[in-house]
């Protein structure tokens, strides 16, 4: 087991069900991944670098890219979904759309393979 895989663990069903989707999307976007922390929060890594955590809060389940610029990137693909600099939330009865999570990490898998793309 990792790290994501313990998290979910301990998860009440239904959010479970929900961040496992987007942790499953996500692994079938970016191919090979593996299981780590970033900021204390379990992560996938993509080439040993923080790609995203989904995490339940208080209010709402937070996916967290680890990037201020990839929620401005893929600003369409969230449309009808609060986000910010760092986080995108959303409700479990209302998820992320499969497509919203590719852009997602497509955008994150770009910023870690090319370092120009990064904020300076």
């Amino acid at each position: 087991m990792g790290t994501v895989d313990d998290y979910l663990a301990g998860l009440e069903p239904a959010d479970r069900a929900v961040i496992a989707h987007v942790y499953d999307v996500a692994r079938a976007t970016a191919g090979e991944t593996e299981q780590g922390t970033s900021y204390g929060m379990p992560a996938l890594l993509h080439r040993g670098k923080a790609l995203i955590s989904v995490m339940r809060t208080r209010k709402h389940i937070g996916l967290y890219p680890f990037s201020g610029r990839v929620p401005e990137v893929v600003a369409e693909a969230l449309d009808g979904f609060e986000h910010d600099k760092g986080t995108i939330r959303f409700q479990p009865e209302h998820p992320l759309p499969d497509d919203s999570i590719r852009a997602i990490v497509t955008a994150r898998m770009a910023e870690i393979d090319d370092p120009s793309l990064r904020r300076s």
